[in-house]
């Protein structure tokens, strides 16, 4: 029987909607499918992420994507629900849940659109994890508490233009002098450079120290002195999700903005991946199953020759092959949430997760356009956003080149 979900009029948080909401069934996604061994608690969360989605998100998908609008209205709401600070402990603003369920929200949320689900993503396991994870208890307090409520929002910046896949290669500086440390350098690909209040921002501290050993991680703040937005990107896809240059110009930044210890900031980024590759394989699967939802509800519609098109044997073959993946994604990326929680090293198990997750949300929305036939090129249907948004999981958080050298790499320190 389908669940009784909370209807979002008072501001509620994660756990209270959970205790709200009678968990039952999966939501509607194929048939015969497959037990993923969820709790009665971590269903509720799933279904009442699944609501919140086609709420407060589905009206206004095409509207913000035509725009490239970040829909701030949303992420205040998410916020409310507890959903800005899903793996932080309650004394911190957080919602005191696990990977496992933050992996469950970020999933529904990409499976209506993969903008908002990519936003509230970056949101908690780049800035505000890095935060959660190095700084101070005095930082915690400070920053991660309005992060996590959804007060403020989160950006992280590593990338550069000329260090992407190579983050070592960081060419912003940062010099010691009096006060503080003064920044001078650009990155690029921020997401929420424009929109965001708090920033991590990765700079080289010590030129002459091993190259990863160089580069510290720094807090700055919307409104200081010296740091600004720059060119906002205008994106194939997830165009609703502010991506944008971030500039410093002689930005002084105090000492107590440093976290953790000097010249750590990329042993930190690589920790910080981890999780955040757990984040794109749900954004995957979640913009994965929202291809084939799409594709499938249209091939039952669609009528050619007398019959709807799901009953030819070609369409029947894809619907197949893309649930069959979509299983085996998700299981994957539970696997790594769990191994997460329970505190185990996950650098392979994320890699391969996100890695199979990203190029099975590829494979779905190809298909789900190919279905579509000439509806599938057309903004008037669904298909083509899931099109135009899948390609972000095979290059976000490493591109599927670098999560196959960190699996190769892994497996042969192993052996």
């Amino acid at each position: 029987m389908p669940s009784r979900v909370v209807r979002w009029g008072a501001p509620q948080t994660v756990k209270r909607c959970v205790r709200m909401t009678v968990a039952s069934e999966r939501p509607d996604v194929m048939d015969d499918s497959i037990n993923f061994g969820l709790t009665p608690e971590q269903e509720a969360i799933r279904e009442t992420a699944r609501q919140f989605a086609l709420n407060e998100v589905d009206p206004i998908v095409e509207e913000i994507d035509e725009a490239q609008r970040f829909p701030l209205e949303v992420f205040k709401k998410a916020g409310e629900l507890g959903f800005l600070g899903i793996i932080f402990p309650e004394e911190y603003g957080g919602s005191g849940l696990g990977y496992l369920e933050y992996y469950l929200v970020i999933m529904e949320l990409s499976r209506v659109d993969p903008s908002v689900g990519l936003s509230v993503a970056a949101h908690n396991s780049l800035c505000t994890n890095h935060i959660y994870k190095f700084g101070s208890e005095e930082q915690r307090r400070r920053w991660m508490v309005p992060l996590a409520r959804g007060e403020k929002i989160g950006a992280w910046s590593l990338t550069e233009p000329e260090a992407g896949s190579d983050a070592a290669g960081t060419r912003t500086q940062a010099e010691k002098v009096d006060g503080g440390w003064l920044l001078n350098g650009s990155k690029t690909f921020t997401t929420h450079g424009s929109v965001g209040d708090t920033c991590v921002v990765f700079a080289v501290t010590d030129p002459a120290a091993p190259r990863h050993h160089n580069i510290s991680a720094f807090v700055l703040e919307a409104g200081m002195e010296g740091f600004r937005a720059g060119k906002k990107e205008n994106k194939l896809g997830t165009r609703a999700s502010d991506t944008a240059e971030v500039i410093m110009e002689n930005c002084l930044v105090p000492e107590d903005h440093l976290l953790g210890e000097r010249g750590e900031g990329f042993i930190q980024a690589l920790q910080i991946l981890d999780g955040g590759r757990i984040s794109i394989a749900a954004m995957g699967v979640g913009t994965a199953r929202g291809a084939y939802e799409t594709a499938r509800d249209y091939a039952r519609e669609r009528k050619q020759f007398q019959k709807p098109i799901a009953d030819f044997q070609a369409i029947g073959f894809y619907l197949a092959e893309m649930a069959t993946r979509i299983e085996a994604a998700e299981l994957l990326s539970l696997a790594a949430a769990r191994a997460m929680d329970n505190g185990e090293n996950v650098s392979r198990l994320a890699a391969e997760a996100k890695l199979l997750a990203g190029e099975t949300a590829v494979f779905c929305a190809e298909r789900g356009v190919q279905i579509h036939g000439g509806y599938g090129f057309v903004k008037d249907y669904r298909a083509e956003k899931f099109y135009r948004d899948c390609k972000l999981c095979t290059i976000g958080e490493g591109t599927s080149e670098i999560q196959k050298l960190v699996i190769a790499r892994r497996l042969l320190a192993r052996s």
